[in-house]
């Protein structure tokens, strides 16, 4: 027994912030474990939010104990402007965590450990010279689609091309195999070219050639004709594997059984769920206007409410939980006019078993790639409402592709 687990091998997990990189990564180590025998350490940039971080901790405390965590010193944003990008800020905790990297990869090595591969995700390819360093094979788990992915392998070709900012493009961008898309709905840091998230992703792009393999939490029957182009060494020169849809497993807990509870004394399909992610939030204007169309659509519902924000709609991002109750913001009497046929949650709830429950007919939802193949591993049809990132992408692949 002993000699087995010795000579386990063991991949290593590079995470970037935020609940909803660290989740598929999560279920990518579970299924390493469970179905290759992999052994899993999670290397894990901070930063000073310690909310963030203990949210972190209790949900890695949750996996299988085959797979140990490592948590890199905290590194300061003190220098960045307060308008700075999230993708910036985000992409900046890797690159900063990259001497730690090393210390960490350095001392497991010296203490026998060898490793298999480096995992990285998205906004964490610039450790991928890292793992060049120490000879480990890096490859690069692409949380998003396909068409994400071939966006990001043809950006700095489109970037050579293209005289304007994307936005004002009068014709859509054509990418091989997808859909076309309106330059309006590329990724938000890609809309102000002069912007440092922007010269960020550029240079991330570039990083690609050096992973040995790129997987993709999508699949075939999705995106038939974006992963027969990605084959085409013309367009990538990298091997993609489609390994989706994968979701979270697992997700169940004590505090989650009153919005469950409530749902057994639903009709079937007679639900609307209403949830933004774990990042994204409304504006207090958005947030009223969604309460009215509730109240007035006469429909059941589950919402899972966040503090409202009026600079950004991602603000939730690093924090998970609202800072103040989300409930104080909603219209007065609200709760008390919709109690019969309506559930209010403050943050979060158990999305994939809402999702699964018979009495759940419709998901709005922010078109975060996880949220949305969480729907449609469980069948439940989506309603569009891009907030940042890639969303508007996700929502133009699931309304046209």
């Amino acid at each position: 027994m002993e000699t087995s687990q010795a000579v386990q091998p063991r991949i290593a997990i590079l995470p970037s912030p935020g609940m909803g990189h660290l989740i598929p990564l999560a279920e990518l180590a579970k299924n390493l474990i469970s179905r290759h025998s992999f052994s899993v350490t999670f290397i894990i940039p901070t930063d000073a939010n310690t909310s963030h971080l203990q949210a972190q901790k209790s949900f890695l405390q949750a996996l299988p104990h085959s797979i140990s965590c490592i948590f890199l010193p905290p590194i300061s944003f003190t220098d960045l402007p307060d308008d700075t990008k999230i993708e910036s800020r985000i992409s900046l905790s890797v690159n900063r965590s990259i001497p730690h990297l090393r210390r960490a990869l350095s001392m497991l090595h010296e203490s026998g450990t060898r490793l298999s591969a480096l995992v990285v995700d998205i906004l964490g390819v610039f450790a991928l010279d890292v793992a060049r360093e120490f000879s480990i094979p890096p490859y690069i788990f692409f949380f998003s689609n396909a068409m994400a992915l071939s966006l990001v392998l043809h950006l700095p070709e489109l970037d050579e091309v293209t005289a304007c900012e994307y936005k004002d493009l009068l014709e859509p961008v054509r990418l091989p195999g997808c859909i076309p898309l309106k330059g309006k709905d590329l990724p938000d840091h890609f809309q102000d070219r002069a912007n440092e998230a922007y010269k960020f992703a550029l240079e991330k792009c570039k990083k690609y050639q050096l992973a040995e393999g790129i997987i993709v939490n999508s699949f075939l029957d999705l995106e038939p004709g974006t992963f027969k182009a990605l084959k085409d060494e013309r367009w990538c020169k990298v091997p993609v594997y489609a390994i989706g849809p994968m979701i979270q497993t697992g997700s169940g807990s004590n505090s989650s059984s009153h919005c469950l509870k409530w749902l057994d004394d639903q009709p079937d399909g007679s639900v609307l769920y209403v949830s933004f992610g774990s990042g994204g939030t409304l504006s207090h204007d958005q947030l009223i206007e969604l309460a009215v169309g509730l109240e007035m659509s006469g429909e059941r519902f589950l919402w899972v409410v966040k503090s409202p924000d009026e600079k950004a709609s991602n603000a939730a991002f690093f924090s998970v939980q609202s800072v103040a109750d989300p409930l104080d913001f909603l219209p007065r009497g609200f709760l008390e006019r919709t109690k019969k046929r309506g559930l209010v949650v403050s943050s979060w709830a158990p999305q994939n078993r809402v999702l699964a429950h018979r009495a759940t007919g419709g998901f709005l939802t922010h078109c975060g790639w996880n949220s949305c193949l969480d729907g449609i591993t469980n069948g439940v049809p989506l309603i569009a409402w891009p907030l940042f990132a890639e969303q508007r992408m996700n929502a133009a692949l699931l309304t046209e592709g």
